[in-house]
């Protein structure tokens, strides 16, 4: 199998423009279906982390006085080169994760998508300049220096790109962390990154969080966090921030509202786009329409269509082409989410789904049955994240009672609003405490348009130009004509 994906047997971490691993620890990498090993990976730690680390710093002066249209370059040879291996990613990222061959080519479009937006956008992203009386004044936008970066497993061509793309564009270094769960396409990736930049520009260094993971957010020399996962580990790297006073960037976890008003003119269209937020990703998203407020004036005909739509999703083999449901990443993952599901049946209604299914000739695999619990809004299943495909629907009626109840959650990712009254859009995405509203759309991400969170959902934004000034800082120049006539004389 490995072969058929073009797989290494081993992947070292990329240090300094070199595949080197400087201990001989790894792990395995297996399909999260069968359980059959596709490769190993190095177990990096300190010592590769601080390796990595100093080659991006002695890396970082020639880097950042690249002119930004040569760092465009290199930014869209990336975009090409996973534009042409796209086909060949997406079954590496089935085997390895679980998710399906049918949705993982829409992760790609979105990846080349960050290279060749940030590719554009360096070249316009500066900061400003204007004449004052006697001289000038210019504020000059500088990267950071050494930029350690750590991604998680649901979407891991996406995450990379989030992360490298901004990062790079603006002149700063980087070591990159891969989640454990989900290495080998961003490995994959590496091994081009390796023949495309200078070497220490682009380091990557696999491993576990508590190893690689710590002792990247703990080094001295790097200059700038940005994560990417749950938010308790999200607490713990804006801590190690905090300690060395360097900014922090976060992307966390969501409890995101799906809102449905009565007036929608398409009521199956609806069904079929809210049943997509809620299961895309096997449920593992973090901006995932997992509360589904529903009006009573519809609440009958819509929850029998909906559960109709959730019975008739197909769950089987990640690689089979007719597959919408695939595996969960791993055993640890399964039980979170059975054991949500259990927790969910003493507290609301189950309205369908709720069983682990066994999928042939694919045994390994967590694959969970698409779930929709009737409850209220402080249930636990309706307030914590579950990361599985699991969806909570709550009744509504007064406008003003949902969205409080909308509102009341730790989380602020994305939401979702359905309605054909201008009005009702208008005001409900006003009020709404998210960083994206999706209106008649869920899951509507642009390149360009920036992505984040409020409250326990994360801080700074990706995606857009946002994301350069998150990793540039600014720096004030000013210029006089001449010196000032004496002061003290």
């Amino acid at each position: 199998m490995s072969t058929d994906l073009g797989l290494q047997s081993h992947y070292p971490p990329l240090i300094g423009g070199k595949f080197r691993a400087i201990t001989d620890a790894s792990f395995p990498a297996v399909d999260a279906a069968t359980g059959e090993q596709l490769a190993t990976i190095s177990r990096g730690g300190k010592a590769e982390v601080d390796a990595a680390v100093a080659a991006a710093k002695a890396a970082f002066p020639a880097w950042a006085a690249t002119r930004p249209e040569d760092r465009a370059k290199l930014l869209l040879r990336v975009a090409d080169w996973l534009e042409e291996n796209a086909q060949r990613l997406t079954l590496i990222d089935a085997h390895d994760i679980g998710r399906t061959v049918f949705e993982i080519p829409q992760d790609y479009r979105s990846a080349i998508g960050q290279y060749r937006f940030f590719a554009a956008a360096i070249l316009t992203h500066d900061g400003y300049n204007h004449a004052v009386p006697g001289g000038w004044a210019i504020a000059k936008r500088e990267p950071f220096g050494v930029v350690g970066q750590i991604i998680p497993w649901n979407v891991p061509a996406i995450m990379a790109s989030y992360k490298l793309a901004p990062a790079l564009a603006a002149g700063n270094t980087v070591v990159l962390k891969p989640d454990e769960n989900a290495s080998l396409s961003t490995l994959e990736l590496t091994r081009q990154l390796a023949e495309i930049f200078p070497p220490g520009v682009v380091n990557v260094v696999p491993g576990y969080g508590d190893e690689a993971g710590a002792a990247l957010t703990a080094h001295p020399d790097v200059r700038k966090l940005a994560f990417t996962g749950s938010p308790q580990i999200g607490r713990l790297v804006a801590h190690a921030g905090a300690e060395r006073l360097i900014p922090v960037s976060l992307e966390l976890g969501g409890k995101s509202p799906n809102i449905v008003f009565p007036d929608i003119d398409d009521i199956d269209a609806v069904v079929d786009n809210a049943t997509f937020a809620s299961t895309f990703c096997n449920g593992q998203s973090c901006l995932a329409g997992t509360r589904l407020f529903l009006h009573d004036d519809i609440y009958p005909a819509f929850m029998e269509k909906l559960v109709k739509a959730y019975e008739s999703i197909r769950i089987g083999s990640p690689l089979d082409p007719e597959t919408r449901l695939g595996c969960l990443v791993s055993e640890k993952q399964g039980l979170r989410v059975l054991d949500y599901i259990e927790s969910g049946t003493s507290q609301a209604n189950l309205a369908t789904g709720g069983s682990r299914v066994k999928v042939e000739g694919n045994d390994h695999g967590w694959f969970v049955e698409p779930t929709i619990f009737e409850t209220s809004n402080d249930s636990r299943i309706a307030q914590e994240e579950i990361f599985g495909p699991v969806l909570s629907v709550i009744r509504w009626n007064d406008f003003d009672t949902m969205i409080e109840q909308a509102n009341d959650v730790v989380y602020g990712l994305a939401s979702g609003v359905y309605t054909s009254n201008l009005r009702n859009a208008m005001r409900t995405a006003d009020r709404l405490q998210a960083g994206q509203v999706w209106v008649n759309q869920y899951v509507n991400l642009l390149d360009g348009s920036p992505f984040g969170g409020f409250k326990e959902s994360g801080l700074g934004r990706e995606v857009g130009k946002d994301a350069l000034e998150m990793y540039t800082q600014l720096k004030s120049i000013m210029f006089a004509e001449q010196v000032p006539p004496p002061f003290y004389v």
